[in-house]
C-alpha cells in the first residue's frame, strides 16, 4: 500500500508547486521524484561521457586489430614462401643475365651486320643492301633497326631468314616486304626491317 501511496502521490505532484529552495520539507513523493531524476541523469551522463566513448575506443581498437590481422597473415605467406621467392628471383637474375649477353655491344653491331650479310650470301642471295638506321632509345634498352634488301628465290629467303633467327645474338625481323624484280627475271625482291637491342646503359637519355 505504501508504493501505491507514493506513486499516486507523485502523480498528483504539480511541477508549478515545488519550491526548490525548501526541499527538505517536501512531500515524500516530491523527495523521491528528485532523487529519481538525479539519478536518471548522472546515469545517462555518465554513459554519454564515460560509456559512449570507450565504445567507440573499443570499436576503433577492434577494426586496428582486423587491419594488423590482415597484415600478419599477409606477411606470415610471404614469410612462408621467402625461399621460394628467392629462387624464383635467382632464376630471374639468370634469366636476365643470360639475355643481357645476347644483346649486342655498340662495338660488335659491325660484326653483327657482317654476320648478317654471310648468312644472305651463304644462303645463295644477293645482298644489295644492309644498312644500320637511327637508334631508338626506349626505357631499358635501345633498338638498333637494320634495313637489309636482298635478292633471290623463295627457297633462298626462307633459309636467311631461318639463319638469321638461329643466331646467338638477338636478331627480330618485321615488315616483310617481297615483290618481282624490276628487269623482269626469275629473281624476287626482299626488303626485310630488322632489328637488334643493347642494353640502356644508365645516364643514357631517351
Amino acid at each position: 500500500m505504501a508504493l501505491e501511496d507514493t506513486l499516486k502521490k507523485l502523480n498528483e505532484l504539480d511541477i508549478n508547486d515545488i519550491d526548490f529552495s525548501r526541499v527538505g520539507v517536501w512531500p515524500l513523493a516530491g523527495r523521491i521524484a528528485l532523487l529519481l531524476i538525479i539519478s536518471l541523469a548522472l546515469v545517462g551522463g555518465g554513459y554519454y561521457f564515460m560509456i559512449s566513448d570507450r565504445y567507440q575506443q573499443l570499436e576503433f581498437a577492434a577494426n586496428k586489430e582486423r587491419e594488423l590481422f590482415t597484415k600478419f597473415e599477409k606477411k606470415s605467406f610471404e614469410a612462408a614462401n621467402l625461399d621460394a621467392y628467392r629462387e624464383q628471383l635467382a632464376e630471374m637474375e639468370e634469366t636476365f643475365g643470360a639475355l643481357l649477353k645476347q644483346l649486342p655491344k655498340d662495338t660488335e653491331v659491325p660484326g653483327l651486320l657482317e654476320d648478317i650479310d654471310e648468312f644472305g650470301r651463304g644462303s645463295g642471295l644477293t645482298i644489295q643492301k644492309i644498312a644500320l638506321e637511327e637508334e631508338q632509345v626506349g626505357e631499358f634498352y635501345v633498338e638498333l633497326p637494320i634495313r637489309i634488301e636482298v635478292q633471290g628465290g623463295y627457297h633462298e629467303f626462307g633459309a636467311f631468314v631461318s639463319g638469321i633467327a638461329g643466331m646467338p645474338r638477338i636478331v627480330t625481323l618485321h615488315d616483310f616486304n617481297i615483290d618481282t624484280s624490276k628487269d623482269g627475271g626469275a629473281l624476287l625482291n626482299m626488303v626485310i626491317n630488322a632489328k637488334t637491342y643493347r642494353y640502356k646503359e644508365q645516364g643514357e637519355e631517351g
